[in-house]
């Protein structure tokens, strides 16, 4: 019965990252990303039920277009399976059991998936546009501050933590709001620490300062290959504008959900 909800699960799972690889597309363009249906950025070709299957629909179909046979990125089946592994990994770390399976639990797993999204999109878009989507944030926002109260009903003497993050979430978008925002700028740190409260928010600090560590080595690593890859080619000094800080943080926070899944299970 566990095997039939984990594959449950993934498919879940893989669902919702084709519906990534579709927010992630539009949002920055301002397209609606519920009403409308999903067509070819190609040729505008709706796709019909078969073509929207997540993982087999791009295997049936050869990675291209049925209707124009433009090829479609791989990134859209690695996004979708990726998210199906997600899935399952955020159930396994809180023990999901067909057999003892309760209502805490599938409250808190709802979270995950909402906080998941929120991860995902704000990281993918970064990628793309090195910005950290206002909308996106602000969904995180309210997603980590509904977690908040739903981990203070059944948890009422962590109140001073919580507080703890409030005030950092009020300081941090008082700043942006009413300061930056009166020279008109667009401050990307200050939306960077938004999203990192959020994480904390929702990993704990403790395992925060594992993906602080993480997004760490990620950046030297970037400055590393960076400096061989311009000693071989002469490319241009790496400028500060050019990284995107979002997307590390949010790796990192997957990575470090990942190892926690594999020490969990050699030490089962």
């Amino acid at each position: 019965m566990n095997e039939l909800l984990y594959a449950i699960i993934f498919i879940s799972g893989a669902v919702f990252g084709s519906f990534y690889t579709l927010a992630v597309y539009r949002i920055p363009k301002n397209i609606d990303i519920i009403k409308k249906h999903s067509y070819c950025p190609n040729c505008n070709h709706k796709l019909g039920v078969l073509e929207l299957i997540p993982i087999l629909s791009y295997i049936f179909l050869g990675g291209k277009c049925k209707h124009c046979k433009q090829k479609i990125r791989p990134r859209y089946l690695i996004i979708e399976i990726l998210s199906g592994v997600m899935f399952v990994l955020l159930a396994s770390t809180l023990k999901m059991d067909v057999y003892t399976l309760n209502l805490q639990k599938v409250v808190t797993f709802m979270f995950m998936i909402l906080y998941f999204t929120a991860l995902i999109l704000i990281s993918a878009i970064d990628n793309e546009y090195r910005t950290i989507n206002k909308k996106v944030l602000a969904y995180g926002v309210i997603i980590s501050l509904m977690y908040m109260i739903y981990l203070y009903i059944i948890e009422p003497t962590s109140i001073y933590r919580y507080a703890i993050y409030l005030s950092v979430y009020i300081i941090l978008i008082s700043t942006d709001t009413f300061l930056l925002r009166r020279y008109a700028e667009e401050n990307y740190i200050i939306n960077l620490a938004i999203f990192f409260t959020m994480i904390v928010m929702f990993v704990d600090y403790k395992i925060s300062l594992f993906v602080l560590l993480v997004f760490v080595v990620e950046i030297i690593l970037h400055i590393m290959i960076r400096n061989i890859t311009k000693l071989k080619t002469g490319n241009k000094p790496i400028k500060f504008e050019e990284f995107p800080l979002g997307l590390y943080l949010g790796v990192s926070n997957i990575i470090v959900i990942i190892c926690l899944n594999i020490i969990n299970l050699c030490f089962k």
